[in-house]
């Protein structure tokens, strides 16, 4: 009976052995991670998006109102600085101009002939002087003759004046004229034009924003402004590297920027999320291709840098600074604390707790992912290991 009793038991071991065997859980496929080496970065982005805008933006309109006579430009040309735009109609005061000018030429003329006929009196008296050394004239006839050359001395300042004033009258006239055309005050594209020839356009009255004539843009520098939350922002200093991403250009990373201004204030506008808004100038001319103003951006700011840092992926890090540690012997994962250093959006630096080699979790949001589960390796991401 003893046998008998022995052999039931083992069967009856071995049924609910291969029951738990063909019903345990299977492992977890898991995307783990080799801890190694490499540069981290410590970086601050912004809170809301930013924008693309042009180092130079100019909205242009005549300094005096008046119907269009020219309007050489078309939006999305390309102009040269000092290059003629729009003018108003100004035959009137060009007509003002060539009649200035006219009188100028009569002033010099006139000036010509007085001054001459002054240097020939000076003359005169001079030599009545010699002459009336001699007693060869009375005194009288010296007298005369230098009352003559003091009045033709006046006559002649006079008459220099009168062509000072003539040439003033042409700067007042010129201005005039220039006050009606627009010309480019540096190379750049035209982005807008809000008139037309013939239509009528006044210079905008003081606190009545209207639309500008005109709007040129230099695209050939352009920079990112974009909010920083305040309690990010005392770190960043002028001058340090930044990247650039762009929702229009989402696979590429404009890294060779810099930080070319802070604002010296902090916006309140929205009291919850109290910003400081940081420029980023895209100083790379590769990084310029295809940019336009307007687009919207993000910006990330270096702070620090270490090249050679023992890292893991920021994706990876739990709450509290918790990794998933993959134990090889067991297959079953186990939770790790550790002391963070620097850390970005795409890597963390481990200051203690994990060492070079050890493989942890990646894919730490799927289901069932948790300390003491068992998993199995899948095929690598990035440096991950394969099964």
């Amino acid at each position: 009976m003893g046998w008998r009793l022995l052999v039931f038991l083992l069967v009856i071991g071995g049924l609910v052995f291969t029951g738990w065997y063909f019903t345990r859980p299977k492992p977890i496929a898991v995307a783990l991670y080799t801890v190694e080496t490499g540069p981290v970065e410590a970086t601050v982005s912004n809170t809301r998006v930013g924008t693309v805008k042009a180092c130079r933006r100019s909205m242009l309109a005549p300094a005096a109102g008046g119907e269009v006579g020219t309007l050489t430009v078309s939006e999305g040309d390309s102009v040269e600085k000092g290059q003629l735009l729009l003018e108003i109609w100004n035959e009137d005061v060009k007509a003002e101009v060539a009649h200035a000018t006219a009188q100028k030429a009569a002033a010099e003329a006139r000036t010509v002939e007085v001054c001459s006929r002054a240097a020939g009196a000076e003359r005169e008296l001079k030599r009545l002087q010699k002459l009336v050394q001699d007693k060869l004239i009375s005194e009288e006839k010296v007298d005369l003759a230098f009352t003559d050359a003091e009045s033709k001395r006046a006559g002649c300042q006079a008459a220099r004046a009168a062509t000072r004033v003539s040439e003033a009258r042409i700067t007042v006239v010129r201005n005039a004229l220039e006050r009606a055309m627009v010309h480019a005050p540096f190379a750049g594209v035209v982005a807008e034009v809000n008139t037309e020839i013939g239509e009528y356009v006044t210079p905008s009255p003081a606190g009545i924003p209207t639309l500008p004539a005109i709007e040129l843009l230099d695209i050939s520098c352009l920079y990112v402004s974009a909010p920083i939350d305040e309690v990010d922002a005392p770190p960043i200093e002028v001058g340090m590297r930044a990247c650039v991403t762009l929702d229009a250009f989402p696979d590429r990373r404009r890294c060779n920027s810099t930080v070319r201004r802070i604002a010296p204030y902090v916006l309140d506008i929205e009291k919850q999320a109290r910003t400081v808004e940081v420029e980023v100038e895209l100083s790379d001319p590769e990084n310029l291709h295809g940019l336009l103003p307007g687009y919207s951006a993000d910006i990330e700011i270096f702070l620090e840098t270490r090249d050679n840092a023992l890292r893991i992926p920021t994706q990876a890090v739990l709450e509290g600074y918790r990794v998933l540690l993959f134990d090889e012997a067991s297959g079953v994962l186990v939770e790790r604390e550790f002391e963070p250093g620097l850390s970005n959006w795409d890597f963390t630096e481990v200051a203690s707790g994990l060492k070079e080699g050890d493989r942890i979790v990646l894919s730490v949001g799927r289901e069932g992912v948790k300390a003491g589960a068992r998993v199995t390796p899948e095929v690598s991401v990035g440096n991950a290991a394969s099964p």
